[in-house]
């Protein structure tokens, strides 16, 4: 208001008026001193470099607005012209599209009949940011979101954010460009989390502006940047941008990319695709997955005075589940009642239950879950398939002690991945097998069918393989992974690149099998038509024979629950049914509901009736041989 005191008496001595009696005020340097902060007129006239003219400007067109006395004495808007013939050191090119007050948007033409008369309006946003009022401008709503908050962090993540903050405060003290920050790593709530740090460490607020929103027009790409640019001046704000969504090229050289590159102003890119092409600075940084020491600190402070209780079950929780910050206060979010009753023993099995939890949401949408319902009783395989079974139980409970504790990760960082492959004919129990080991290692399930993963276009394949390993890291989850004769064909004569493609698929699975820190199971019907070289890459291969005649016997006495009425059943002659487990498990079910139709027990008759239905189905004759001397 003491600037705007100048701006009225001139335009008074212009027409004539009567200039209001102003009060005798300091000089505007030493109001400007005096003040906690620098005046929002000083801070917007020395960032974006406005001459004295063109800050005068500016402050007429504010004066109109908070002024009727200003107003009257402009008749209602200013012009360039009034300005040129009123105003100090007046210059013509303050009327460019290039020059600030227009380029900008800090003032706006109305429209007139030619460029010097046409009225004068200053910006919304731009005039309640001189009176002191802060709000994000409504052309960014849907673009740009709410500051994001900074949480609790472990120390490796602190570091990324000090390096970032140093960085920025290197370039305000130089005046050197500033450099775009360049965030990857698995997590992306954690880089968020680096980011959101950083910028408190700098005095700013971090908000993240939607990529997938960036226009990919010139003219509104380029009137969205100006926008930012403003913005992030008048809320000393930071742009947050996310790229994992970003299909294909659009994360790597698309509009946000584009925009980046052109912003001029702090700004942090996250994503684990690399932008190309940039001619802007860039300072890349990693932003590491805790230790297993960070995540137990981290859950100590989630967990306060409970986690001295729980010493031994958090090194197996550390062991299990590689979560983060987000995901270890989540888990403690869901715990908090917990907290406070049960017993230790109690509180370990909550704590892992709400680990499961958590690291399931990242894998809904990509694998479908089974709910382990088998046990070892229920699992009719030969003593040898069994035992290498529990070698894996063995293999997954123990690999941070052998890895870790008795370094054999350090001695050699391949192969570290647990994996194994399931073969067999249909429903002689693979898919059973992984039940077992999931309700054994009291870990989430996860089938993926490969048919439904591999792509015809080229590097798809790759992208759905990785979606689903990296979601899966989290809590380590078992996968179980359907068809696999469909990827691990044997390998023919490179022809064409299709075939050369088809080899890089498998590949990049057998290398992200062994390098996930979980279980993944490969099952097929087929292992003869499976590559001997991919074999040997595999940890465990265990062979589901079809069940001869005792094993039928013994999976007939099994396969009915305790509570199922049942009269008669002899499972000697049963067992000659020349089937496998899962069309023994059919016929039973299908006798269950046959013998609830008849209000009775299940018997022979309505098992010999469910048998007929089940052969017909896989188009072959039931013998005599199989069923005689049923009753």
């Amino acid at each position: 208001m003491a600037a705007l005191a100048p701006i009225r008496t001139a335009l008074a001595e212009r027409t004539g008026a009567d200039a209001r009696g102003e009060e005798p005020r300091p000089p505007l340097e030493d109001i400007a001193r005096s003040m906690p902060a620098p005046p929002a007129l000083e801070t917007l006239s020395t960032a974006l470099g406005l001459s004295r003219f063109e800050r005068e400007v500016l402050l007429l067109c504010a004066g109109v607005e908070l002024e009727a006395e200003l107003a009257g004495l402009c008749h209602g808007r200013p012009t360039f012209s009034l300005a040129l013939s009123t105003l100090a050191e007046p210059h013509w090119s303050a009327l460019a599209p290039a020059a600030p007050l227009r380029y900008w948007r800090l003032v706006e033409l109305e429209g007139g009949d030619s460029l010097t008369t046409a009225p004068l309006r200053i910006d919304e946003r731009v005039l309640h940011y001189l009176t002191g009022v802060q709000y994000v401008d409504e052309r960014l709503d849907g673009y740009v979101g709410p500051p994001l908050a900074a949480g609790p962090m472990p120390l490796s993540h602190a570091e990324v954010a000090r390096r970032i903050a140093a960085a920025w405060a290197r370039v305000s003290a130089d005046g050197s460009p500033v450099p775009l920050i360049s965030l990857s790593g698995r997590d992306r709530e954690a880089r968020a989390a680096v980011a959101t740090a950083a910028c408190g460490a700098a005095g700013i607020q971090l908000r993240k502006l939607r990529a997938e929103l960036i226009p990919s027009s010139g003219p509104e790409l380029e009137s969205l940047r100006r926008l930012c640019m403003r913005e992030a001046l008048l809320s000393q704000t930071a742009l947050l941008v996310e790229l994992d969504d970003l299909e294909g090229a659009g994360a790597a050289t698309g509009p946000a990319a584009r925009l980046l590159d052109e912003l001029g102003s702090a700004a942090v890119v996250s994503g684990t695709t690399p932008l190309r092409g940039l001619t802007r600075p860039t300072l890349r940084l990693e932003v590491p997955k805790p230790t297993a020491a960070e995540q137990r600190s981290l859950w100590t402070a989630t967990l306060g005075k409970r986690a001295a209780e729980l010493d031994g079950s958090l090194d197996e929780i550390v062991k299990q589940f590689d979560m983060g910050p987000r995901g270890v206060a989540a888990a403690g979010f869901q715990l908090a009642d917990s907290l406070e009753g049960p017993d230790e023993a109690e509180l370990a099995l909550a704590l892992w239950e709400a680990c499961r939890s958590q690291a399931r949401t990242s894998l809904e949408d990509l694998a479908q879950r089974i709910e382990p319902c088998a046990g070892w009783d229920d699992l009719v395989v030969p003593e040898l398939q069994r035992e290498v079974l529990r070698d894996i139980v063995v293999n997954v409970r123990h690999r941070a002690q052998v890895y870790d504790a008795w370094g054999f990760a350090r001695k050699e960082a391949r192969g570290l991945g647990i994996s194994a492959l399931f073969a067999g004919p249909s429903g002689t129990g693979k898919t059973m097998a992984a039940e077992v080991l999931a309700r054994e290692l009291r870990l989430d399930l996860y089938r993926i069918d490969l048919s439904s993963v591999v792509s015809k276009y080229i590097g798809e394949t790759e992208k759905n393989l990785r979606r689903v390993f990296e979601a899966a890291e989290e809590g380590g989850a078992i996968l179980l992974f359907d068809e696999a004769d469909a990827l691990f064909g044997k390998r023919t004569e490179v022809k064409d690149s299709h075939d050369r493609y088809a080899n890089i698929e498998v590949s990049y699975l057998l290398q992200r099998m062994e390098a996930y820190r979980g279980l993944a199971i490969l099952t097929t019907n087929f292992r003869k038509a499976l590559d001997p070289a991919f074999l040997r890459r595999l940890r465990f291969v265990v062979d589901f024979p079809f069940p001869g005649l005792e094993q039928r016997r013994e999976i007939w006495q099994r396969v009915f629950p305790l509570e199922t009425p049942t009269q008669d059943l002899d499972s000697a002659r049963l067992a000659q049914l020349n089937i496998a487990g899962g069309n023994i498990r059919n016929i039973a079910l299908q006798a269950a509901f046959l013998a609830a139709g008849d209000g009775e027990a299940v018997q022979m008759s309505h098992l010999r009736r469910a048998a007929r239905s089940e052969y017909a189905k896989l188009e072959r004759p039931l013998t005599g041989s199989e069923i005689g001397g049923w009753s």
